[in-house]
C-alpha cells in the first residue's frame, strides 16, 4: 500500500465513521469479511482523541426498501438490476429502521458523536455514501447535508473508517474528496464484502485522490503538525 505523510490541523478534522452496525457483522443480514473486528481499533482511535470532531453515519432503511431483492419478485440477494439507469445490487433486507441490526454498535464510544446521519430512508433510493444518496428516479443525488455540517464546523480533513470497504465507506470517502474536503481513507478500520475488490477498491480511491493509510499513521508522533 502507498504511504502518505499524515499531516492535519487537529482542530479542522474529523472522524467519520460509517455504518458499523451489527447487521454489517458476523451473524447480521448483510455481513462484510469480519466486520466485528473494527469495532475495538475504531474505539481505540476515537478515545486517543486524534480529531477534532466524530461523527457517525447509521444505515435507516424503511421495511421494504427498493434495494432488498425481497421487494422485487423472482430476484435473490446480491443479484445485479438497473435502477434509474443504474447498476443496482439487490442486498437482503438489512438495517431496517428501529431493528437491532440498524442500531449502531454499543462497543463505540457513541457519547463522543457530535453528529448521526442517517441514510437510506428513501424507500425508493439506495444511499451508500454518508453525504449523498444514490440516483433517484430523477437522475439525482440528494445530499444528506453532511457536506454543509462539516463546513461550518470548519473541517478540512475527513479521515474515514468503518463498513463495508467496499461500498458505503468508499462511497463516502470519494464524495468526500468530490465534496473539496482532504480525505483519508483508513484502511485498516475498513472491512469488505468481497475482499477481491481491494485492488479495485484502491484504484478508485486513488482516482479521487484520496489518501490511503492506516489508523498507526494518525497516532504517528509526527502525525497533526499540518
Amino acid at each position: 500500500m502507498t504511504r502518505n505523510t499524515v499531516q492535519f490541523d487537529r482542530n479542522r478534522s474529523v472522524l467519520l465513521v460509517v455504518d458499523v452496525q451489527p447487521d454489517f457483522m458476523e451473524g447480521g443480514a448483510l455481513a462484510a469479511q469480519n466486520g466485528s473486528d473494527v469495532v475495538p481499533l475504531i474505539r481505540r482511535l476515537m478515545e486517543a482523541d486524534h480529531f477534532g470532531l466524530y461523527v457517525a453515519t447509521q444505515d435507516w432503511h424503511p421495511a421494504g426498501h427498493i434495494s432488498f431483492a425481497s421487494s422485487h419478485n423472482g430476484r435473490e440477494p446480491f443479484e445485479v438490476i438497473d435502477l434509474y439507469g443504474h447498476d443496482q445490487v439487490l442486498w437482503p433486507d438489512h438495517c431496517v429502521q428501529g431493528g437491532a441490526g440498524a442500531a449502531l454498535h454499543r462497543g463505540l464510544p457513541l457519547e463522543r458523536f457530535s453528529a448521526i446521519i442517517r441514510k437510506g430512508e428513501d424507500p425508493k433510493a439506495d444511499s451508500y455514501s454518508g453525504f449523498k444518496n444514490n440516483w433517484n428516479e430523477a437522475g439525482e443525488r440528494p445530499p444528506t447535508g453532511l457536506a454543509g455540517y462539516l463546513r461550518e464546523r470548519g473541517i478540512t480533513d475527513v479521515f474515514v473508517a468503518g463498513l463495508a470497504r467496499d461500498f458505503c465507506v468508499k462511497w463516502t470517502a470519494e464524495d468526500a474528496a468530490d465534496e473539496g474536503f482532504r480525505t483519508w481513507y483508513l484502511w485498516d478500520l475498513t472491512r469488505p464484502v468481497d475482499s477481491s475488490s481491494d485492488d479495485q477498491v484502491r484504484e478508485d480511491l486513488e482516482a479521487k485522490d484520496v489518501r490511503i493509510v492506516d489508523s498507526a499513521d494518525v497516532a504517528s508522533p509526527r502525525a497533526r503538525s499540518a
